[in-house]
């Protein structure tokens, strides 16, 4: 587990419930709101949130607008004996935490959801997962074991294709997709609304995490209980890490995902929201059509959600601009401010559409990619790494490209490469 840096154990003492047994002791935590205008105040003089641990300390919150309390300021800040034992039963469950503050914050999250980002964030497993994106699968928690095989079959079929999934770790559909990815070898993305510290446990997590097929996070402490608005507020998180979502069902007019679907369509935008219109897809999955949603295309093979999750991307809204959250200001690609990390990917545009299938269309672009690779021999291991995607998926590529004749397979050891090179 990561060191806490000094920035994120000022965050921690000002944001944090620190709950280290079921009695927590009460404290005047900084909602967000109260934290930005904390955060920006500090920019502004030319400090961090660490320099409020230091002997600076005292003029600092002499110099603080009166809307902050600086009494409270002064009480949060010296729970540094709590704070140290929460730090040592975090790192007991291998729980890592990273505040704004810190360059290795999710770099989606910031882009996206910017002051409303959370000021820390909890985890457990490889925090590179959440710069992966991937397709973010919801739904309802009550569902009959048919939607249940079907929400596993798309978490293996994207598990197959080198599609990250990210879900809220809740029973129903949100489990169902995680357990079809893991169970067939994919990376799982689970934005916690609580109970991290008991998952972070969990025998059914521990191989997925000793693997880095697995990264739980969570804005609310490891061991707070579930919380109706956490659990309303973690939707936004899912969307921002993801690169298109996937309503599998919901109620009408109530309900997280019916909430967090109508956030993203009318709203927010972070992502576009496919949604399922098959069996008991019910009133809620039609409504949501209506009002903006794209109908999920049902992909059957790894080339066509591989294409489906692509064409997603190259829709997304554009995040260069970050922000500066210290001061708020909209900056292109800051480098640093309260640490924005870097700015985000740019969309390109996406292919001409012509008479081809999906499928043809991206064979197309893949063969055109892999004869600029195989310009020098490489391994189906090689590959499948350097296009992030899975060992199977490059195999099926080349086994197809190889009957092609468009590549050539070499022995001892078994490679790759174009007939330049025979």
């Amino acid at each position: 587990m990561n060191e806490v840096s000094d920035n994120t154990k000022a965050i921690l003492l000002l944001t944090a419930p620190l709950i280290v047994s079921k009695q927590a002791e009460p404290s005047k935590i900084l909602s967000l709101k109260s934290y930005n205008l904390l955060a920006r105040a500090l920019h502004a003089m030319g400090f961090q949130p660490k320099d409020l641990l230091g002997a600076e300390s005292p003029e600092i919150l002499s110099k603080l607008p009166s809307s902050l309390d600086g009494t409270n300021l002064e009480n949060l800040l010296n729970r540094g004996f709590l704070l140290g034992q929460a730090l040592d039963e975090w790192k007991r469950r291998s729980i890592w935490v990273v505040s704004r503050a810190d360059p290795s914050y999710p770099r989606r999250l910031k882009s996206k959801l910017r002051e409303q980002s959370p000021a820390v964030i909890y985890g457990c497993g490889d925090k590179n997962l959440l710069e992966k994106g991937g397709l973010a699968v919801v739904g309802s928690r009550k569902i009959s074991e048919a939607l249940k095989d079907y929400t596993e079959n798309v978490g293996a079929l994207a598990a197959e294709a080198g599609v990250q999934i990210l879900s809220g770790a809740a029973r129903g559909i949100d489990s169902s997709a995680m357990g079809g990815a893991l169970n067939h070898g994919g990376s799982v993305i689970g934005v916690m609304a609580d109970s991290l510290g008991r998952a972070a446990l969990a025998k059914s997590n521990r191989d997925a995490f000793q693997e880095g097929r697995l990264v739980l996070i969570s804005a609310y402490d490891p061991s707070a209980g579930f919380n109706v608005g956490h659990a309303m507020q973690r939707n936004k998180a899912i969307y921002a890490l993801a690169d298109a979502g996937l309503v599998v069902t919901s109620d009408f007019n109530k309900g997280g995902t019916w909430a967090g679907a109508i956030e993203q369509l009318e709203r927010l935008h972070y992502a576009p929201v496919f949604i399922r219109n098959g069996d008991e897809s019910g009133q809620g999955s039609r409504a949501l059509l209506q009002r903006g949603g794209q109908t999920w295309p049902e992909p059957r093979t790894v080339d066509e959600l591989w294409l489906a999750i692509q064409n997603a991307r190259h829709e997304r809204p554009r995040y260069v601009q970050q922000v500066d959250l210290f001061s708020g200001v909209n900056e292109p690609q800051q480098a640093y401010s309260e640490r924005t990390g870097s700015a985000a990917d740019e969309a390109t545009e996406p292919p001409e559409q012509g008479s081809q299938t999906p499928a043809e269309q991206l064979m197309q672009a893949v063969t055109g990619i892999l004869a600029s690779l195989l310009a020098e021999p490489k391994s189906a291991e090689e590959i499948a790494e350097l296009l992030q995607v899975s060992k199977a998926q490059v195999n099926t590529w080349l086994k197809q490209l190889v009957a092609d004749g468009q590549i050539k397979k070499l022995t001892k050891p078994v490679r790759y490469t174009t007939h330049s090179h025979e």
